[in-house]
C-alpha cells in the first residue's frame, strides 16, 4: 500500500490510499471525497493483490505527490466572518460595531469573448536558453495567495496584455486574496475568473493593459526527448524567476490525484514548491504547459530526481477558455458516489458474485440520501457491474440531469435505486 500525499494551502497535508483490492484499484469517481482505507480482511481470508499492485509496490512504497504551492502557515492573521469592536462600557451593545469581511476572492464578470491561441511550432533554429529566458521571463509572474490562516506562494503564466493570468487551482485555493507581482516590480490585486479543480486549472484577472503574454504552443506537436525548460518561482519570492532545464521524459503520462486521472506532460527540469502555476516552455520559447507537481519519496534513503509534471497545452486551452467565458467547466457528469471492487471474501459475505462497494457519499449529490455506505451496486442501467470501469462506461454515455437505475443489495434486501448525475462543478462549489 502506498499513499499519494497533496500539500494543503494552510500547510497540512491530505492523504488519498491507493489500495489495491480484488484485481482493481480503488478511485473514486470524480467529485467523490477520497476513501477510506479498506478494512484488513479477516485472518486466513487474505485477498489477492491485483496485477498492479505485485509489480509497484516495491518501487512505489513511500512514494509522495507533492502539488507545488508554497504554503506559508500563521503568516497573517485569521479573519473571521463578524468582527464586534464593543465600547469600553461592557455590555453597552449600543455601541456594538460588525464589519463583514469576505472570506473569498472577488469574481471577474465571465463573458467577454476571450480564448486562448495555441500556435504550430515553428520550423526555425531552437533558440538558445538565454534567448529563451530573455522572451519568457515577462511573462512568468509570482502569486501570493493570502487565506484565513496563512498565505500561499506559487507561480502565474500572462495570457493577454490586458491582464489575464493562468495558474493551478490549488495555489489559490481557499484564498480571500491574491497579489501578482511582475518581473518589472508592480504589483496588482487579482480578481478570479474561474478556477477548476479537475484539471487544477485556475484564471485570475488583473487591471492591466500593457502586460507581456506569453506565447503558448501545441503540445501535441512535442516528443519525448524533446528539451524544455521550466521558468517559475521556487520556494516563492525568494528564487523567483528560477529556470531549469531538462527533456520532456514522457507525454500523456495519466497520474491519479485525488480520485481524478490527470493526462500530464513529464520532464526531467527540476521543479519545487512554489513552481506550481509556471511555464514549461519549448526550445522556440514557446509554453507547452503548466507546471503543477512533482513526484518525490518519503523514504529517507530513496531519493527520486526528475520527476516533475506539467498539464499540456491541449488540456489549458479548453478549461481556460471554459473558465473565461462562463467561470466553470461544464459537462462532467457525476454521481458523488466513491466506490471500489469487492474481495472474495465480500461477496461470499453479501451472497453476491459482482457488484460495486459503496465507500461513501459526497453530500449534497444525487446520490446523497439515496445510496449509503455499505450498500453493493449489483447493476447500473441493467448492465452487470464487475470492475469500475463498468460503471465508468455507463456513466459516460448519460449527461447531468440523466438518471442511473441501480440494483442495489442492502443487507438482505434488493433495492431498485435511481440517482440523477449532477455537474460536477456544482459539487466543488
Amino acid at each position: 500500500m502506498y499513499h499519494y500525499y497533496y500539500d494543503g494551502p494552510d500547510g497540512t497535508h491530505d492523504a488519498c490510499p491507493a489500495t489495491q483490492a480484488a484485481e482493481e484499484p480503488i478511485r473514486d469517481l470524480p467529485a467523490g471525497p477520497a476513501p477510506e482505507p479498506v478494512p484488513e480482511p479477516p485472518e486466513g481470508r487474505r485477498p489477492r493483490k491485483g496485477r498492479s499492485e505485485r509489480g509497484a509496490v516495491a518501487v512505489l512504497l513511500g512514494l509522495t505527490l507533492v502539488l507545488g504551492g508554497l504554503a506559508v502557515a500563521l503568516a497573517i492573521q485569521s479573519k473571521p466572518l463578524d468582527i464586534s469592536a464593543m465600547a469600553p462600557e461592557e455590555g453597552n451593545v449600543e455601541n456594538t460595531q460588525t464589519i463583514s469581511v469576505d472570506l473569498e476572492l472577488q469574481r471577474y464578470p465571465n463573458g467577454d469573448g476571450t480564448t486562448l491561441t495555441l500556435m504550430d511550432r515553428p520550423e526555425t533554429a531552437p533558440l538558445s536558453f538565454q534567448e529563451i529566458y530573455q522572451q519568457v521571463s515577462p511573462s512568468v509572474v509570482s502569486i501570493t495567495a493570502l487565506l484565513p490562516m496563512g498565505s500561499s506562494q506559487g507561480t502565474g503564466v500572462v495570457m493577454t496584455a490586458d491582464g489575464y493570468i493562468i495558474t493551478n487551482a490549488h495555489v489559490i485555493e481557499g484564498a480571500f486574496r491574491a497579489d501578482v507581482s511582475l518581473e518589472d516590480g508592480r504589483s496588482f490585486e487579482a480578481k478570479l475568473v474561474g478556477s477548476d479543480e479537475t484539471t487544477d486549472l485556475a484564471v485570475l484577472k488583473v487591471e492591466a493593459d500593457d502586460l507581456t503574454p506569453a506565447v503558448f504552443g501545441d503540445s501535441d506537436q512535442m516528443v519525448v526527448g524533446d528539451t524544455v525548460v521550466a521558468i517559475g518561482n521556487p520556494m516563492g519570492e525568494q528564487l523567483r524567476g528560477t529556470m531549469t532545464d531538462g527533456i520532456l521524459s514522457a507525454i500523456n503520462r495519466d497520474m491519479e490525484v485525488d480520485g481524478n486521472t490527470m493526462t500530464l506532460l513529464q520532464t526531467t527540469a527540476a521543479l519545487n514548491t512554489g513552481n506550481s502555476g509556471g511555464a514549461l516552455v519549448n526550445d522556440q520559447g514557446q509554453v507547452i504547459g503548466i507546471t503543477n507537481m512533482k513526484l518525490i519519496s518519503n523514504v529517507s534513503d530513496n531519493t527520486l530526481e526528475g520527476l516533475g509534471f506539467a498539464i499540456p497545452t491541449t488540456t489549458v486551452k479548453p478549461v481556460v477558455d471554459a473558465l473565461i467565458a462562463d467561470g466553470v467547466v461544464t459537462g462532467r457528469p457525476t454521481l458523488g458516489v466513491t466506490v471500489r471492487a469487492m474481495y472474495d471474501f465480500e461477496q461470499e459475505e453479501y451472497g453476491v458474485d459482482q457488484g460495486l462497494l459503496v465507500v461513501s457519499i459526497t453530500a449534497g449529490s444525487g446520490a446523497d440520501g439515496k445510496l449509503e455506505a455499505g450498500d453493493v451496486l449489483l447493476t447500473a442501467n441493467g448492465a452487470d457491474l464487475h470492475t469500475i470501469d463498468d460503471l465508468m462506461a455507463v456513466r459516460d454515455e448519460l449527461q447531468a440531469g440523466d438518471s442511473i437505475d441501480f440494483q442495489v443489495r442492502r443487507g438482505e434486501d434488493t433495492l431498485t435505486v435511481a440517482v440523477e448525475l449532477m455537474e460536477q462543478y456544482q459539487l466543488e462549489g
